[in-house]
C-alpha cells in the first residue's frame, strides 16, 4: 500500500490582471479582471515506503506546490491526497509528528542562538522522549560529522554547515516522510556531494520515503531510480530514470577519433555532425541505425578510436522540457 496516493491534484490560483499606469489602477477599483493560474493540473502518482523519488522540472512546474500540499500547508482546489492515511491539510498532530519539509532558500533555525537550541525547541514541539532525542541528535551528528559546530551561532556558520542543521533540525523527531525542496542550492560542489551522501545514507538506514526536488541533475543521478517529471503543472512522465532515455531520446552519439584527416561533409551522410574538431568527431544517429553507423565508419574512414554512447540525461531533460527533438 502506497504511503503517498495522489490522484488527479489540482490547485489553481485567480491573478487580478490589471492594466498599466493611473487609469488602469481606476479601473481596477470599478472592475477587477481575473485569470487562472494552474499551478498543479491533474497529477497522479503514488509513493511506496522507503522509496526515493526525484521529483523534477523547470522553474514554475509545480514541484514546490505540490509538495506543500502534501505537507498540509496548501489546500488543494480539487483531488485526492493521502499522506500516510492522513488528509494532509487536516494538519492533524499525528500526521505532523512522521514528516518533515526542508526548503533550500528557508530557515527554520533561531539566527543568533547555536544549533543546538533550535534541536531542543522542536524536541519540545514534537513532544521526543529524551531517549530517543539523544540517540537520533548522535547519529545524525555522526552521519553529517558537525559534532564541533553544534554550539556555534547559526549566523556564523557557513552555508553548508548551516544546511546540514538544517536536516538535523527537520529529522530530529525521526520523520517517516521526508520532502527535500532544492536541498543542495547555493551549496558549492564538494558540499553538494556530501548532502548528497548523507540524504542516501539517510535513506537506506532508516528506510524513509524522500520526494526529492532539485535542478542540479547530478542529485537525481546519484540518489533517484525512479523519477517524476512534472512541467507546466502536468505529469509527464513517471518511471525508471533509464527510461527517459528510451523513451525521449531516438539517437546515440558516435564519437569517433581519427588518425588521419576526413571530409565533414562525407561524415554528414552518416548521421548529424555534432562536433567536429580533427582528430576527434560526434556524430548523432538513429538509435536503431547505430551498429549500422558504426561499421560504415570503420570500414570507410581512418578510425583509430570508435565509442558508442547515450546522449547525457541533462541534455534529454532539456529537450522534454523545451519539447523540441532531442534527434
Amino acid at each position: 500500500m502506497p504511503v503517498i496516493d495522489i490522484k488527479n491534484l489540482k490547485k489553481y490560483y485567480k491573478v487580478h490582471q490589471k492594466e498599466p499606469g493611473l487609469s488602469g489602477s481606476i479601473k481596477s477599483l470599478f472592475s477587477r479582471k481575473y485569470y487562472d493560474v494552474k499551478a498543479v493540473d491533474g497529477v497522479s502518482f503514488d509513493i511506496g515506503e522507503g522509496e526515493l523519488v526525484g521529483f523534477i522540472g523547470p522553474n514554475g512546474a509545480g514541484k514546490t506546490t505540490t509538495l506543500k500540499v502534501l505537507s498540509g500547508l496548501l489546500y488543494p482546489t480539487s483531488g485526492h491526497v493521502s499522506v500516510l492515511g492522513y488528509t494532509p491539510w487536516d494538519r492533524k498532530p499525528a500526521f505532523q509528528k512522521q514528516f518533515s519539509l526542508v526548503m533550500g532558500q528557508k530557515n527554520q533555525l533561531w539566527w543568533d542562538l547555536p544549533a543546538i537550541e533550535s534541536f531542543i525547541l522542536n524536541k519540545e514541539i514534537y513532544e521526543v522522549p529524551d531517549a530517543q532525542y539523544k540517540k537520533t541528535l548522535d547519529e545524525l551528528v555522526e552521519l553529517l560529522d558537525v559534532a564541533d559546530i553544534l554550539k556555534v551561532q547559526v549566523r556564523k556558520l557557513s552555508l553548508g554547515q548551516r544546511m546540514k542543521m538544517e536536516l538535523i533540525a527537520a529529522l530530529i523527531h525521526s520523520p517517516k516522510i521526508l520532502f527535500l525542496d532544492e536541498p543542495t542550492i547555493g551549496l558549492d560542489v564538494v558540499m553538494q556531494k556530501k548532502m548528497r551522501d548523507f540524504i542516501k545514507e539517510y535513506n537506506q538506514r532508516f528506510n524513509s520515503t524522500i520526494i526529492l526536488t532539485s535542478h542540479y541533475m547530478d542529485d537525481v543521478k546519484e540518489l533517484c531510480q525512479r523519477v517524476i517529471i512534472i512541467d507546466k503543472g502536468k505529469l509527464i512522465f513517471d518511471g525508471a530514470l533509464d527510461e527517459i532515455v528510451k523513451k525521449y531520446a531516438n539517437h546515440k552519439l558516435l564519437t569517433v577519433v581519427f588518425d588521419k584527416k576526413v571530409d565533414q561533409d562525407k561524415l554528414s551522410e552518416i548521421g548529424q555532425v555534432k562536433e567536429f574538431n580533427f582528430p576527434k568527431a560526434v556524430i548523432s544517429v538513429k538509435r536503431t541505425a547505430a551498429s549500422m553507423a558504426a561499421a560504415e565508419l570503420l570500414q570507410h574512414f581512418p578510425v583509430a578510436d570508435l565509442n558508442i554512447e547515450e546522449p547525457q540525461i541533462e541534455d534529454i531533460i532539456r529537450e522534454v522540457f523545451t519539447g523540441a527533438d532531442v534527434a
